[in-house]
């Protein structure tokens, strides 16, 4: 029986040198996400970033800033 990751956490590499993590309860809300919102935002324009821990908060980037994304399953039940 295969394993089912529990929720994603998603990185973001910004070009400041700082890494921001965010999670995802699925890997299609992630991509939704990505697809909607960050690929379809003009560079120079802010994005909300949803914080999945704080209901309506968001953390807030340029597109143009990330760099890179790490997308990390999660399995364990226990939060760190």
């Amino acid at each position: 029986m295969p394993r089912i990751p529990r929720r994603y956490a998603v990185h973001l590499h910004l070009s400041g040198g700082q890494t921001e993590s965010v999670n995802f309860p699925t890997l299609e809300a992630f991509q939704q996400w990505y697809g909607g919102v960050l690929t379809a935002a003009a560079s120079d324009t802010f994005v909300n970033v949803p914080i999945a821990e704080l209901e309506g908060e968001y953390l807030v980037v340029r597109p143009s800033s990330v760099i890179g994304i790490r997308v990390e399953p999660q399995y364990g039940s226990i939060d760190d």
